[in-house]
């Protein structure tokens, strides 16, 4: 039997989908077969509408060896296994004689545990267990929550807490879940037999794809104990968010509240000499904590230092001594002892991290509003680690609407520890960049306006002149604004000086749920959106009630943020750019998700509007709009408000 063709499996299953096949997306489609069966690795953007999941899913269950795609949002994870899987299985079965399996893997905390949901949370006060179905008064938000989960509980076949609608706070959801290192374990767990966590693993294992999140991801290359099951074909989706992800889970954070809770676990199961090793040393540490000022600690003080040394050496004992006392007087004593064992060695660890002091490491001081000091040390780059362990053993493809920046995938590939593209040398991964386009006409549908007049941003306050310009385009586009803003101060002064000038809704994230805020910014034209960086990505709203997405100023990264200025000086110590290595980069790709919102359709059309002349007059201003969809550019504003009253007259005629 002749193998059935790439194209023709690709038309069955775009068929399937109900879409349109799309040059990019079979030139796309084509790449990643070709990856897959060299064993090499691709880099590939592919523009909004291209298509891009069965673009990769198609080549993937075609090769036939087993997948893991991994991807940055709940939204695409529950598409890839709700939608694009079961109709692309259901399409490719009788061409490729076989059903490929597919199955969702996450972290063991977003599955319901079903010891803790019985046995209760172990108590953190004297006196044994807590119910806290029991305590929890049945009237109260937490109550009806824990009473709802009780029931979901006899009835969900996933115990996965995405499937409980409508969902739950972190704090209703943390009594009913454990961290893998406060898991007893299969083996020694009474419920182990039907654990959801266990069951998803199980089915995992047996799956040709295999659908997870880059912080699982992250969890498997850093950890060194393997969570996903052996694979081939690695295809990381949304993979611009990979190196923040992997940050994320690479940093570590200590603050008092955390240590004094450790303290309350630990202190009824060891002996008193260990206990109060630790409470002492916990007291040190807070004290320190009241006096920590926000900021990179480029030598860890020397209070800080013996604090966190104290810190170190009292949760060493008490981690012995957990191990070898048994106290019969604890109810469910295994459960309580894991829970104190693994809030203890996560203090120890962070502790000696922090005393031992890497040149690779970043350490801070952080202050927040409601949770005090904390301080946090993360690695200064992740991108040897992702050489290292990402690009070793498989073939991987990663992919997004934005990995080419100012022209090229080298500065992404950097961030991800590639050499440039075309390097040659043995221990250097081979790999591709590609882009296939977008099946948008975007110099036709969108216009790029910089408004190059007004007065440069400073770093703080009010911007009158940008305020009046936002107000002018948003009057001229008739609403159908999406207004985002690089800090949430920015945002809420816009939508509160706007709201008392304009006679238009002005939405603001943070005042309902961003599922609802979207919903009702895409419902009514002249409602306009307002919201932070967190917003950039998460809005998909085609049609006339989005036609002027707005920025108020390029997105670079605060000069305090420890971390980033903390890279900064590193490339720069190299020899190299480090504004253009890290503060360049970052604006481009968050200014390409930004500019991403406004084109979502063949049929839209508007403006995105940038508020900062230096997009216009600055030196690195050609990098960031080679980095944005190849919009028609101007720096006319009577211009773009010609344009934008058009394209607003036209949505009316058309009803919408």
């Amino acid at each position: 039997m002749t193998k059935p063709s790439l194209n023709e499996l690709l038309h069955a299953a775009v068929t399937a989908v109900g879409g349109t096949e799309r040059p990019g997306q079979v030139t796309m489609a084509e790449a990643v077969a070709e990856a897959v069966d060299d064993h090499s690795h691709l880099l590939v953007q592919a523009g909004t509408g291209t298509g891009k999941s069965l673009g990769y899913l198609v080549p993937a269950l075609a090769h036939g060896e087993r997948v893991v795609v991994a991807t940055a949002t709940l939204a695409l994870q529950r598409q890839l296994v709700e939608r694009d899987l079961p109709r692309t299985v259901d399409a490719l079965h009788p061409i490729l004689r076989r059903r490929p399996q597919y199955a969702m893997l996450k972290g063991r905390s977003n599955y319901l545990c079903l010891h803790r949901l019985h046995e209760g949370v172990p108590q953190e006060e004297e006196d044994g267990l807590f119910d806290q179905f029991e305590a929890a008064a049945p009237s109260s938000k937490l109550g009806q929550d824990l009473l709802r989960m009780r029931d979901w509980a006899d009835e969900t076949e996933t115990g996965d807490r995405d499937d409980l609608t409508p969902g739950v706070s972190d704090r209703a959801w943390a009594q009913i879940s454990v961290s893998s290192r406060e898991c007893l374990g299969a083996t020694k767990c009474a419920y182990g037999a039907e654990c959801f966590a266990e069951m998803a693993r199980e089915r995992a294992k047996l799956a040709d794809v295999v659908v997870t999140n880059h912080a699982l991801l992250a969890i498997d290359a850093i950890e060194g104990a393997p969570v996903l099951p052996q694979h081939e074909v690695l295809i990381v989706d949304e993979a611009h968010e990979l190196v923040s992800r992997v940050t994320g889970v690479a940093t570590g954070e200590l603050t008092p509240g955390q240590v004094n809770r450790a303290v309350r676990r630990a202190s009824k199961l060891v002996n008193e000499k260990a206990a109060d090793a630790l409470l002492t040393a916990s007291e040190g540490f807070e004290r320190v904590m009241e006096l920590a000022l926000p900021g990179r600690l480029e030598e860890v003080p020397e209070d800080l230092g013996y604090a966190l040394m104290a810190l170190r050496d009292a949760a060493r004992t008490v981690i012995s001594a957990l191990g070898s006392t048994r106290d019969k007087s604890v109810q469910d004593e295994d459960a309580v002892r894991k829970q104190a064992m693994a809030s203890v060695e996560s203090i120890h660890g962070v502790a000696e991290r922090i005393t031992q002091g890497s040149e690779y490491d970043v350490v801070w001081y952080e202050r927040h509003d409601r949770f005090g000091a904390s301080v946090r040390v993360a690695p200064l780059s992740v991108s040897g680690l992702l050489r290292e362990k990402l690009f070793a053993d498989r073939s991987v493809v990663l992919t997004s609407a934005t990995l080419k920046l100012g022209g090229d995938f080298n500065g992404v590939g950097a961030s991800l520890g590639l050499a440039p593209e075309g390097t040659a040398g043995d221990d250097i991964p081979q790999w591709k960049g590609l882009d296939v386009g977008s099946p948008f006409d975007y110099p036709k549908q969108g216009i790029l306006y910089v408004a190059r007049h007004l007065a440069t941003p400073g770093r703080e306050g009010s911007r009158t002149d940008m305020l009046d310009e936002l107000a002018e385009l948003i009057e001229a586009a008739g609403g159908r604004t999406l207004g985002l803003f690089s800090s949430m101060r920015a945002a809420q002064a816009a939508a509160e000086e706007l709201r008392g000038r304009l006679g238009k809704p002005i939405l603001l994230q943070g005042e309902e749920t961003l599922g609802e805020l979207i919903k009702n910014f895409a419902a009514d034209p002249e409602t306009c959106l307002f919201g932070t960086l967190s917003l950039w990505q998460g809005v998909d709203v085609p049609g006339a009630s989005c036609q002027l997405v707005i920025m108020d100023r390029i997105p670079f990264p605060r000069p305090d943020d420890p971390l980033m200025s903390a890279r900064q000086k590193a490339v720069e110590e190299a020899g190299g750019n480090g504004f253009m290595a890290v503060a360049a980069t970052h604006a481009a790709l968050l200014m390409a998700q930004g500019a991403g919102r406004l084109v979502r359709a063949t049929g839209d059309k508007g403006v995105v509007a940038v508020l900062d002349p230096r997009l216009a007059n600055a030196r690195y201003g050609s990098y960031l709009r080679a980095s944005l969809p190849d919009f028609w550019y101007t720096t006319d504003r009577d211009q773009v408000r010609r344009s934008l009253t058009a394209i607003d007259a036209a949505a009316k005629a058309d009803g919408r």
